[in-house]
């Protein structure tokens, strides 16, 4: 993809000009396209069943089960993916932009099950260990294995690869062994241009998949997860000195697609807060919910209950909000419109018919975190035709993660068109308004 001929460098030069401040001279870009292309037009069923199947995954008791003892928090695909190159000489891989899981994994050659063909337009590729000089192989008596991994094996033999199976909630897995390889990405200096960066960074070579990873007809060749974890690949390219530990996304929500970008945003400011501690995904202090300004009425049990907050995630599509927080926010949603008489499509969404301008009539809702953060969502945000003069709402009620608990879960719907700026150096996560049709 040719950044120049879909207006990402005239992006770049407004939001990342954070060259001067990176170790080795640039902000590193991935330039990412959305498997559904935005929200609107698409089907809700389709929508709804890719969260449903990633809340599997996210919510699972066991998120990741290493064979060598190893812990983590991989998730499922994301809906966002990108074209980086790895080893030597480097080949192009298809991978989902994922800031919910650590592991970056690919599919390798000889995958049992691993997909061949996909709906996306993209030629698949197998990773080949053997046809890559700068390519090695880590065995589980490595330090890399034992640090890195937080692996430890009994059996362990001097030359036995260091091996890894995730198993999701929705009963997937990928399985493989660990490789270590030059992976080269897009990175932007200070004088506007573009050059490959290069690092040298362990990955999951996956040799066989179960489940949904290997019959999903929209498959790419692996996962990038953005997670804090030393596995994860912004932490390792860190820790190599090679980039701050701090990354953004710009995600488009009517057209699809947007920007991911290593490194500091000089420009514009955000306002941040802190993330909590401990936790497999990013996640906030939420303190209450606003619609048209008037605070909602929500027991404050439901936002102190084990002090969850509220999860970031830009792999889900829409906004899942706990039972009582969901109940109370629709109803005071529409008694902002009182002769709308709403229906139901698909089973899971409330819609109504009108004719004119949503963002003239509806009210905007506002999520209020720690640190006076706001996060708010315009009714062009939160309400999508479907077809003409018929609009759905995006909210949805949590169904219950791990051991029924209910959630607070911020998906596309609220972090399009937004700049939102993870800085793992001082874990902290912030955002701004930010305008595609400048």
């Amino acid at each position: 993809m040719d950044p120049r001929r879909n207006g990402y460098v005239i992006i770049l030069l407004l939001v990342l000009l954070g060259g001067g401040d990176i170790v080795k001279g640039g902000n590193v870009v991935l330039n990412v396209e959305h498997k559904f292309g935005g929200v609107r037009g698409h089907n809700l069923r389709e929508l709804k069943a890719h969260d449903v199947r990633r809340h599997g995954r996210m919510l699972a008791a066991s998120a990741a089960d290493f064979q060598l003892g190893g812990n983590g928090s991989p998730t499922g695909s994301a809906l966002y993916f990108t074209k980086v190159a790895i080893g030597t000489p480097s080949k192009d891989y298809h991978v989902q932009v994922d800031t919910g899981s650590d592991l970056f994994w690919v599919n390798c050659a000889g995958c049992n099950r691993c997909p061949t063909k996909s709906k996306l337009g993209i030629e698949m590729i197998q990773y080949n260990l053997q046809a890559s000089t700068s390519g090695k192989s880590i065995t589980c008596e490595q330090d890399v294995c034992t640090a890195m991994f937080d692996a430890t094996s009994s059996d362990c033999k001097v030359g036995k690869p260091c091996e890894y199976i995730v198993t999701y909630g929705d009963g997937s897995s990928t399985g493989g062994y660990f490789v270590k390889d030059n992976i080269y990405l897009d990175q932007v200096s200070g004088d506007y241009k573009t050059s490959p960066l290069q690092g040298n960074i362990a990955f999951g070579c996956s040799s066989k998949q179960f489940g949904d990873l290997g019959t999903s007809t929209n498959a790419v060749d692996g996962i990038i997860g953005f997670g804090a974890a030393n596995m994860s690949v912004i932490s390792q390219l860190s820790a190599a000195g090679t980039v701050r530990k701090m990354f953004a996304h710009c995600l488009d929500g009517v057209q699809g697609g947007g920007i991911f970008a290593i490194g500091q945003v000089v420009e514009p400011k955000v306002n941040s807060a802190p993330l909590l501690a401990n936790r497999a995904h990013y996640t906030v202090t939420l303190k209450d919910i606003e619609v048209g300004g008037e605070v909602v009425n929500i027991p404050t049990s439901i936002f102190e209950w084990k002090s969850k907050g509220a999860i970031i995630d830009s792999g889900t599509t829409l906004v899942y909000l706990p039972s009582k927080a969901y109940n109370a926010m629709m109803n005071k949603l529409m008694a902002k419109q009182p002769e709308l008489k709403t229906h139901s499509r698909d089973g899971d969404f409330d819609c109504f018919m009108y004719r004119g301008n949503v963002d003239d009539v509806f009210p905007p809702v506002t999520f209020q975190f720690m640190g006076n953060l706001s996060l708010t969502a315009y009714p062009h945000d939160y309400l999508f035709e479907v077809r003409d003069n018929e609009w759905c709402i995006g909210w949805q009620e949590a169904t219950g993660g791990k051991d029924g608990d209910e959630i607070f879960l911020l998906g596309d719907l609220l972090l399009s068109n937004k700049l939102v700026l993870y800085d793992l150096e001082k874990k902290t996560i912030g955002w701004t308004q930010y305008d595609w049709n400048f």
